[in-house]
Order: structure tokens, then C-alpha cells, then sequence
């Protein structure tokens, strides 16, 4: 009976998780890595025709979206998930695997004019088709007997439509232990979706991080803050471009954009139009839209019951085509904008950031978490240009960024969540977060619940009986160097120096809210800093 941590350990994305028990083999989550890879991932060490099945905490690809290369590669058992993950994943799979057509076909023409060779994708849509076959919808909160001696529960873990926490119960030689995988634990008190359900008991816990050294600053009312900035730019005559996750937070935003007009919270723009640019989004708010109500929250449920239409309203603007995509920027009637990819890494979002970044009367508008590397982070950091479809754009638009509306538990709610554990677990580990968030959390689990706890690497093996680890994992980091597909392994100076910078945002996180002449005087010493060491 052994855990293998292979993927999203110290790393935000990428989550994989090998159990071995009962002579059975299963992974929980197989999902793509995004953003900057700072660990190699240690391989399978089976083939995936020997994993027997998967467990799908939800749909977003960094949890989902290997599960068609893995069937690829000989995976043929099921793949448990709630219903609505299920749903949700049979888009959100063939758009990556359609992505990953595009990309390759796009790079192979690049290298066969370098006279390079040419690229394969990662999966293709023949791909996802054979593993959305694969999957098996579960409700919450019900016991489902996989094998003997294997039984789960999904909880509802108020990330996601259909996102749950898993309870694993593994009995092999006399002995049980009962594994819970948090998943990604969500915010509380979010349009659409209940807030995270609470576990009772596990004898080990797996617990992601994203939010582990951050608390949520006291947020206004989600519909004020949306109204403000709207308001605001509108009176500019300026554009609000809203990366947003297809998936989840799209369908937010056209809650709260619903109440606001239906409550003229915005004035002197009736009819301004909002518009959805993603197929993608598109596609997930008919999901959304369409029976899903076991999924919805109670203020959800008496606005159906009342026959609103809680997700569409006057002067939404659905664009699926190209060329509907395309229109929209050679409109100059001030509008909304809520395109993906949510950390601008791909997708219509960027042709919407270059047609509206270098213009001082727009806003954009980050909604969700942005991962170190991307595009979207670097914005939020102050970049004063990017490149796009290799021009440089000019950052002129205002950057802004809504306050609490993360669709990841901080924090203090995490705590509060594993806490909440009738008895003390035998162990804790924590992954699902950035490298040193998750030694810094499991710090926090340690000295606030007094529960054991420690951050594996990639690799980290652990025997579940008796708890000892059996493999330390791999420490090594590396950096992606600017040629495709290839690393470089950094030093360990630079690695001291990563760390530092990382510290630093840490600590600008939690000025937030400062006085104005303590940020400023903050702000300038940075300033001064950035100047001496730019070379």
C-alpha cells in the first residue's frame, strides 16, 4: 500500500498521483503542467496499460488534460469523475486535443522551413474521443466499491461545477487507511456553486496549496467591484477585456454581469454589450445551463425556480466563429470583453490584448490566478511591453485585478477545511502549490493544527501502512530554455536567487492594503533595485 507523487508537487499545475493497493493501481488526476515547469516530473514508473483506473477530482485541464495521452499510450480502464466533471471534460478535452493539432501543425511548418523535422501533438482528437469513452459519472456523497478492498466517496469541493474532493479507502493485509484528496479547494461564498463541503475523517490527506501563504484581502461585493470597473472604463469610452477560464469563471462573470444590469447598477451605458469570445465558453455555459441543478447553490436554485434565466440577459454577445471573433475588435462601441485562455497563454484573449493593451482608455481585467511565466502574470506584475504574434505591444491599457473573486481557497479556509478532520490525521502532504508555498503551508498545518505534515517532490514515494518514505523524490530544478521541449539546469545560486524573488512577491502580497506612501516608498526601493541588476 504506497502513494507515488508525480506531478504538481511543488508546482501549482500538472496533477498526478499514483496509488498502489489491493493489488490494484490508480492514479488520481493526470493533468497538463502550465505555466513555468520549475521540477522534471519524474515518469510513470508503470506502463498506463497496468493502471487500472483514474479518479478525477474536475475538469480543469491542469487536473484533466493527459487523461487523452494516456489512453493513448494503452490506458483502457475507466475514469471516475462526477457527472458534471464528465460533461465538462467531453469539451474541454477535444479543445486541447484540437490545440495541440493546431500547435503542431503550426510548428512543423516553422521547422520544415528551418529544414527541421516535423512535430507530433501530444494527443490527438481521435485521442480524447477513445478516453471521454472511458469515463463513468458519480454522484456526490454516494460509496462506490471499485475492487475488493477499494471503495471512494466524492464530496463536493466548491471549486468547480462537479469539482469534489475524493475519499479513498484502501484495505490490503488487514490493514485500512482512508486517503483524502482534496482536490482544489474553492472560495466560499461564490455565485452559482455551494461553498466547499467539509471532510469529517481520513487518515492521510493530500491537500493542495495554490492559496497556502495568502489570505483573500477583505473583498466589496463581487457585483460593486465588476460595476466599479465597468463604470469606470465606460466613462472612458474604453474597452473592459476580461481574460477568463472558459470553464467556471466565464459563467461567474455572466452571473454577476446579469444582476448588474438587471439592477441598471451601471449608469449612462443601457445596453452597453457583453461578449463571450471563446467556442469553448460558449459550450460550457449550455453545460451550465442545461440541468445542472444537483450542482447549484440555494440562491441559484430559487432564481430557476422563479424562471430566471440566471446565466443570459439583453445585449450578450456569444461568438463561436472566427470571423464573429475577429468583428468585435472593429467595433468602437465601448463593451466587455470575457475571452480565454483565462492566463492569456493562448486562445482569442491575445488578439484581443493586442488590439486593446496599448490604448490608455481600456482596462483589463485579471479575474482568476496567474501562474508564474504567463503572459497574465507578467501583466499583473507591471510589464510595460509584451510581445504578441511577434510584435510588441505597449502596456497603456490599465491593469486591474478583482479582489476575492479566486476560485481557490486562501489560506486561513484551507486550515479551516482540514481542521474541521474529527480526529488528527496520520499525515498530511501538501502539493498543489508553488515550491516554497507548499514547505511554508505544511509549516502552517504544523504549528496551527499540530498535525504532521511535509511537501513531497516529484517522485516521493511513501508506504501508507506503516508511513515511512520510501523515495525522496527528485530536488533537482530546471528551467526551459527558449527552443522548444528542451532544459537547462539552473545553479544553485540561481535557483538561491529564484527563491528570493519569489519571497519578495510573497511580501508585496501581504502590503496589500498598506498606506499609500509605505507602498509608494516600497515601490520606489524595487524600482531602484530592478535598475542596479538589469542587465
Amino acid at each position: 500500500m504506497r502513494i507515488m507523487f508525480i506531478g504538481a508537487a511543488h508546482e501549482v499545475t500538472g496533477s498526478c498521483t499514483l496509488i498502489e493497493a489491493a493489488g490494484k493501481k490508480l492514479l488520481v488526476d493526470c493533468g497538463m503542467e502550465q505555466g513555468v515547469d520549475l521540477y522534471e516530473n519524474t515518469p510513470l514508473p508503470i506502463a498506463p496499460s497496468e493502471i487500472d483506473c483514474v479518479l478525477l477530482t474536475h475538469a480543469h485541464i491542469d487536473h484533466s488534460g493527459k487523461l487523452p495521452l494516456l489512453s493513448a499510450r494503452g490506458f483502457s480502464g475507466k475514469i471516475y469523475a462526477t457527472e458534471a466533471t464528465a460533461q465538462l471534460c467531453d469539451i474541454m478535452l477535444m479543445d486541447s486535443a484540437h490545440i495541440q493539432e493546431q500547435e503542431a501543425k503550426w510548428r512543423t511548418r516553422k521547422s520544415l522551413r528551418g529544414g527541421g523535422d516535423e512535430y507530433t501533438p501530444l494527443y490527438t482528437t481521435l485521442d480524447a474521443e477513445k478516453a471521454l469513452k472511458q469515463f463513468r459519472g458519480c454522484s456526490y456523497n454516494r460509496v462506490y466499491e471499485l475492487y475488493d478492498g477499494i471503495s471512494i466517496r466524492f464530496i463536493d469541493a466548491g471549486h468547480l461545477l462537479g469539482s469534489s474532493s475524493i475519499e479513498l479507502t484502501l484495505t490490503e493485509n488487514g490493514v485500512t487507511r482512508v486517503i483524502l484528496f482534496s482536490g482544489d479547494v474553492g472560495n466560499i461564498d461564490r455565485p452559482l456553486i455551494r461553498d466547499p463541503q467539509k471532510p469529517v475523517k481520513a487518515d492521510i490527506v493530500v491537500i493542495e496549496s495554490t492559496y497556502g501563504t495568502r489570505v483573500h484581502p477583505a473583498r466589496r461585493d463581487y457585483r460593486s467591484q465588476l460595476a466599479d470597473i465597468c463604470q469606470r472604463t465606460l466613462d472612458r469610452g474604453g474597452n473592459v477585456v476580461i481574460p477568463s477560464f472558459a470553464v467556471g469563471r466565464t459563467q461567474e462573470l455572466l452571473f454577476l454581469l446579469r444582476e448588474i444590469k438587471e439592477e441598471g447598477l451601471i449608469k449612462g451605458h443601457d445596453g452597453f454589450p457583453v461578449w463571450v469570445d471563446s467556442p469553448l465558453s460558449v459550450a460550457a455555459t449550455n453545460i451550465y445551463d442545461g440541468g445542472m441543478e444537483e450542482y447549484y447553490d440555494e440562491e441559484t436554485l430559487r432564481l430557476i425556480e422563479q424562471g430566471t434565466d440566471v446565466l443570459k440577459f439583453p445585449d450578450l454577445k456569444l461568438a463561436v466563429s472566427t470571423e464573429e471573433s475577429k468583428a468585435i475588435n472593429f467595433s468602437e462601441e465601448p463593451k466587455v470583453i470575457i475571452s480565454s485562455s483565462g492566463m492569456c497563454e493562448a486562445g482569442r484573449i491575445r488578439h484581443h490584448l493586442k488590439h486593446n493593451l496599448w490604448r490608455p482608455e481600456n482596462t483589463i481585467l485579471f479575474v482568476g490566478y496567474q501562474s508564474e511565466g504567463t503572459l497574465g502574470r507578467k501583466l499583473l506584475n507591471g510589464a510595460d511591453e509584451v510581445k504578441l504574434f511577434g510584435e510588441v505591444i505597449h502596456v497603456n491599457a490599465r491593469i486591474e485585478q478583482m479582489d476575492g473573486i479566486s476560485g481557490h481557497a486562501d489560506r486561513t479556509m484551507l486550515l479551516d477545511w482540514l481542521g474541521n478532520l474529527e480526529q488528527p490525521p496520520m499525515q498530511v502532504f501538501v502539493n498543489h502549490g508553488a515550491d516554497e508555498v507548499t514547505d511554508l503551508f505544511a509549516d502552517s498545518i504544523k504549528n496551527t493544527l499540530g498535525f504532521n505534515a511535509l511537501a513531497p517532490y516529484s517522485g516521493g514515494t511513501f508506504d501508507l501502512a506503516e508511513l515511512r518514505c520510501i523515495a525522496e523524490g527528485n530536488k533537482e530544478r530546471f528551467v526551459r530554455s527558449e527552443s522548444y521541449g528542451k532544459q537547462k539546469k539552473t545553479s544553485l545560486v540561481f535557483d538561491r536567487l529564484v527563491s528570493a524573488g519569489k519571497r519578495l512577491m510573497t511580501v508585496i502580497e501581504h502590503n496589500r492594503g498598506g498606506a499609500n506612501k509605505d507602498l509608494a516608498k516600497f515601490a520606489d526601493q524595487i524600482d531602484a533595485l530592478s535598475r542596479k541588476w538589469d542587465r
